[in-house]
């Protein structure tokens, strides 16, 4: 599956939450996100990731193993990706250590979920905000079964972003891993 995705800054979070709201009642999720990469990065030479999350909601925490392959949209940076849910994160990050894998970055993210249904799609806004990052972001997506639907899926996804007031100037391709990178550095 490719997750046809665009990103924005949102500059009246309030605005857009409401407008959510409008499509069905959010999820408020804490991430902690763990990005994994060979000690030379060679995923990251490669456009690929590898992470563990671990989501802690207000009845249940879960965590999931995602690889995402190379780039397939180089406007949106939608991915290849690859998810499963895992029993025990303890033990897969453990795993991921013994097979030679390093952690490059832990952050947290602070999320509130609306799944929608637009455009003939299934959709999953989430309003983001990391602590270390400045702002709040809005991501939507939709999942497409290969490389020939992300174009279209895209034009969807930008629609429902315009009907949310959000228009492509306030689109960004910055990586929560590299802005919390910068804010360390800093």
């Amino acid at each position: 599956m490719i997750e046809a995705e665009l990103k924005a800054r949102v500059r009246n979070p309030e605005d857009v939450m409401r407008a959510l709201e409008a499509h069905g009642t959010g999820r408020a999720e804490v991430y902690q996100d763990t990005y994994y990469d060979d000690p030379d990065g060679g995923l990251d030479a490669r456009d690929a990731e590898l992470r563990v999350r671990t989501i802690h909601g207000t009845d249940e925490t879960s965590s999931l193993l995602t690889f995402k392959d190379a780039k397939v949209d180089e406007a949106s940076g939608s991915k290849p990706e690859h998810e499963t849910r895992v029993e025990d994160a303890t033990a897969v990050h453990s795993m991921l250590r013994s097979l030679g894998y390093v952690p490059v970055i832990a952050f947290e993210k602070r999320c509130r979920n609306y799944g929608l249904h637009a455009k003939g799609r299934d959709m999953l806004a989430t309003l983001v905000r990391v602590p270390e990052v400045d702002g709040t972001f809005l991501e939507l997506e939709t999942l497409v079964e290969n490389e020939a639907g992300v174009s279209a899926a895209l034009d969807d996804v930008r629609a429902v972003l315009a009907d949310l007031g959000i228009d492509d100037g306030d689109l960004t391709r910055e990586l929560y891993t590299d802005a919390v990178r910068a804010r360390r550095g800093a």
